[in-house]
């Protein structure tokens, strides 16, 4: 480890680990032009150092299930251990399952239970990485991915991605931080989704990438 010059903490390489769904994993996108390969990049533009990463995105993977594998999963601990930069990617498809599961018309006390079970989960997901991070002792950022909306026609949809976001917001704090990707998106959804009209395309991931971006590196750079 190097210590700086100035304010923060450089490392010879940073470790990058990304969790998560299929956003992490990057449907819809040509390989090397999801999020995560992007954002390394931008990583290792601004920190000035090599950033080594591992995608540990599964598509389809509900908030429920990587709470599940945080705790049964070695490989995910171990790699999470070692990142001094974390991005999570997860919420969209217990919502999407929730719609599923009703035949297409679920009513607000589906959606309601749904949201809480999802909220519930990430609430858990964060709070083990931060207990996993806060054992290792070294420093260390997290970011989130917030929800965009690929129903932008249905009320519905606008109101509980709205409501989710603002719970991730509501927790922010330190080097925690959200990327708020829901207004870059809105209006934009045939521009930036792909075929499937769900999975950001190569612009829509380099949006997300960008926002990341954004946010800063402390308290790296």
């Amino acid at each position: 480890m190097l210590l700086p010059s100035g304010t923060g903490v450089k490392f010879v390489v940073y470790h990058y680990t990304a969790v998560g769904d299929s956003l992490t994993f990057g449907f819809g996108a040509m390989p090397g032009s999801g999020f995560v390969s992007l954002y390394r990049r931008m990583a290792e533009v601004k920190l000035k150092r090599f950033v080594a990463h591992e995608n540990l995105g599964i598509n389809g993977l509900t908030a429920k299930e990587l709470n599940e594998r945080l705790m049964q999963a070695a490989a995910f601990r171990y790699h999470l251990q070692q990142a001094q930069i974390i991005t999570l990617s997860i919420g969209g498809n217990d919502l999407i399952r929730a719609v599923k599961s009703s035949g297409g018309r679920p009513t607000r006390e589906v959606l309601d239970a749904a949201l809480y079970r999802c909220q519930h989960h990430v609430a858990e997901i964060i709070g083990k990485i931060q207990r996993l991070k806060s054992a290792e002792g070294k420093p260390y950022y997290m970011r989130v991915i917030g929800l965009y909306n690929p129903y932008p026609a249905w009320s519905e949809a606008v109101e509980y991605v709205v409501r989710f976001n603002r719970f991730l917001f509501a927790m922010e704090h330190d080097y925690f931080r959200v990327a708020d990707v829901y207004s870059l998106f809105a209006g934009r959804e045939r521009e930036l989704l792909s075929i499937d009209g769900i999975h950001p395309n190569g612009s829509g991931y380099r949006v997300i990438a960008l926002q990341l971006d954004r946010l800063g590196y402390k308290p790296f750079g």
